[in-house]
C-alpha cells in the first residue's frame, strides 16, 4: 500500500527514488532549483520536501504495484534508491535492488517514461583484485562475498538491457559519495577512529577514487541530458559519444592515498591519526571469522569487518573517466581539496555549536 501526499496537483515529470537519501536530497534540491516538477518515492516521510513543492509517494521498492503506478505521468526516472551495506541476507538485497528495479522498469514501459538514470556502483565490477585506472570494459561481478555488489550488478545489467527507442537507459557508477551532510562514509570513519577501532589495512599505500556529492548530481543531470539527445537523434548506430545503454564510472578524477586522506581529515578535526596496521591476510581472516559468527548468532548489526571490506580498504580502486567525459561532457567541478575544506569547516561549526 502506498501513501501519496504533498502537492499532487503539480505535473509530475521527474521521479526520484530514494529522494530522502544523501544523494537523492542533493539531486532533488538541484531539480527544484531548475524549476522542475519532482515526485519522490521513499519509505520515510519528508515534510520538508513537501513544503518545497515535492509530491511524495510513501512506499518501499518491494511494493511492486505502487512502484509501477508511481511512474504515471513521469518523463525521467532517477533511480538512486537501493539497499546498501556490506552484510545481510542475499534475499533482502535482491528484493530491493533487483525486484525493485524490475518493477520500476515495468512501470516505465507501462506509462511511457522516456528516460531512466540508474545509480549503480563501481563494486559491480568487483573481482578481488586492485583496480587501477579501471574502465567500463571490466565484466560485471558474479562472485563476491557481499550481496550488495552481486545484486547491483544484476540490476545494472537489466537496466542497460532495457534500453530501447522508447525508453533510454543509462547507469552511473559513483564511487564513495561524500560531502556536507554525508550520513554514511565520513561519520562511520570518525566513529570508528574515535572508538579506537580503525586500523590501516595492508600497506596503506592504496589509491582510491571518491566523488563529491555535487559532482555526482552533475553527472546524473548530464546523463539525463544525454538520454534526451539520444531521443532527438534517433540514430540506430552506437558510437563513442552515444550514452544510452551504457554504464559510466563517476569520480572526482583525483585518486587519493586513502589512509593519508583519512588521517588528514582526522587531524583537521582534532583527532589523532590512525597508525596501527593489520595485514590484508589477517584482516581477510578476521572478516571471514566475523561472517561465520554473525551467521551463527542472531546479530542484527553489521560485523566490524568482512572479507569484502578488508579487500576494499587495502587495494587500489580508481577509475578512468574518459568515457564519462566524452559521452556525458562530465567534468568534476568540486575538487577534493575544496570539498574537504568545506567538510572540515562544517564539522568544526557543528562541534562549536554543541559546545
Amino acid at each position: 500500500m502506498s501513501l501519496v501526499s504533498g502537492h499532487s496537483s503539480l505535473p509530475a515529470s521527474t521521479l526520484v527514488t530514494g529522494g530522502t537519501g544523501f544523494l537523492g536530497r542533493w539531486l532533488v534540491a538541484r531539480l527544484l532549483a531548475e524549476g522542475r516538477s519532482v515526485t519522490v518515492l521513499g519509505r520515510t516521510p519528508a515534510p520538508d520536501l513537501e513544503a518545497e513543492g515535492v509530491r511524495f509517494i510513501r512506499c518501499s521498492l518491494d511494493d511492486t504495484a505502487a512502484v509501477r503506478a508511481a511512474c504515471a505521468g513521469i518523463d525521467t526516472v532517477f533511480h538512486t534508491a537501493a539497499k546498501v551495506g556490506v552484510w545481510g541476507r542475499y534475499h533482502d538485497f535482491f528484493r530491493t535492488n533487483v525486484l525493485g528495479t524490475r518493477a520500476l522498469l515495468a512501470g516505465c514501459r507501462e506509462h511511457g517514461v522516456k528516460h531512466f538514470v540508474h545509480t549503480s556502483t563501481p563494486s559491480v565490477v568487483y573481482n578481488g583484485q586492485p583496480l587501477a585506472n579501471a574502465n567500463e570494459s571490466l565484466p560485471l561481478t558474479t562472485h563476491c562475498p557481499s550481496p550488495y555488489p552481486l545484486t547491483k550488478a544484476i540490476a545494472e545489467r537489466e537496466v542497460l538491457a532495457a534500453n530501447s527507442d522508447s525508453l533510454r537507459t543509462i547507469a552511473l557508477r559513483p564511487h564513495l559519495i561524500w560531502g556536507v551532510g554525508d550520513p554514511h562514509l565520513v561519520p562511520r570513519v570518525l566513529a570508528r577512529a574515535r572508538a579506537g577501532r580503525l586500523r590501516i589495512v595492508g600497506s596503506g599505500q592504496n589509491r582510491v577514487d571518491m566523488v563529491h556529492v555535487e559532482n555526482a548530481v552533475d553527472a546524473h543531470l548530464l546523463a539525463e541530458t544525454a538520454l534526451r539527445e539520444c531521443h532527438a537523434i534517433r540514430d540506430v548506430h552506437s558510437g563513442p559519444r552515444r550514452a544510452d545503454g551504457r554504464a559510466f564510472f563517476i569520480t572526482n578524477g583525483e585518486p587519493v592515498m586513502l589512509w593519508d586522506w583519512i588521517n588528514s581529515l582526522l587531524v583537521a578535526l582534532g583527532e589523532p591519526p590512525v597508525t596501527k596496521k593489520i595485514s590484508l591476510g589477517a584482516a581477510h581472516a578476521a572478516g571471514a571469522a566475523c561472517e561465520v559468527l554473525w551467521n551463527l548468532l542472531p546479530i542484527r548489526t553489521e560485523p566490524p569487518l568482512t572479507r569484502f571490506v578488508a579487500t576494499e580498504l587495502a587495494k587500489d580502486h580508481w577509475f578512468d573517466l574518459s568515457a564519462a567525459r566524452r559521452a556525458l561532457g562530465y567534468s568534476p567541478r568540486v575538487s577534493m581539496a575544496a570539498g574537504t575544506a568545506e567538510l572540515v569547516a562544517w564539522y568544526q561549526g557543528r562541534d562549536q555549536s554543541l559546545s
